[in-house]
């Protein structure tokens, strides 16, 4: 599945925002991450929701990548750049061996797939999560929503 052009997405958000309630627009915000990580993710898009959301969301992995010294790669993937690339141990690092060891666990691997699992991953998909090369301040705070099956 190939994901549309970010200024048609944009278009039609604008389009929808104009026509929707609030609680339809956030419904819609929470089925566009859910489709995202799943075309990132796959069959272990549950397991990447779960760790998203134990991490605090784009936030507060933005706050563990400054914390941890690696906030210019954070940025990076936020911005419409090239991603900055990011190895397993980086990742043990910023993100402590608690995250990487549920993820490992969801996923039925060792600690260090996890962390390459999250070295490959995160970067696309925090990319895709800030087509506007900003975090929002509201949406970013809130957790992703539970995987929805990918779109056949």
């Amino acid at each position: 599945m190939s994901l549309p052009l970010r200024e048609p997405i944009a278009d039609m958000l604008t389009m929808l925002i104009l026509r929707s309630s609030a609680a339809d627009f956030m419904a819609l915000i929470d089925d566009l991450i859910s489709g995202v990580v799943n075309s990132v993710a796959g069959d272990k898009a549950q397991a990447l929701n779960d760790f998203f959301k134990t991490n605090g969301g784009l936030t507060g992995l933005a706050q563990k990548f400054q914390n941890g010294g690696a906030s210019e790669m954070f940025a990076s993937w936020v911005g419409t750049g090239e991603n900055s690339l990011i190895n397993p141990d980086q990742i043990d690092k910023i993100l402590g061996s608690g995250p990487i060891h549920d993820l490992a666990v969801k996923l039925g691997v060792d600690t260090k797939q996890a962390s390459d699992y999250i070295a490959t991953k995160l970067p696309e998909l925090v990319d895709r999560l800030t087509p506007d090369a900003k975090i929002e301040p509201d949406a970013a705070a809130k957790p992703l929503p539970p995987a929805q099956p990918p779109i056949a």
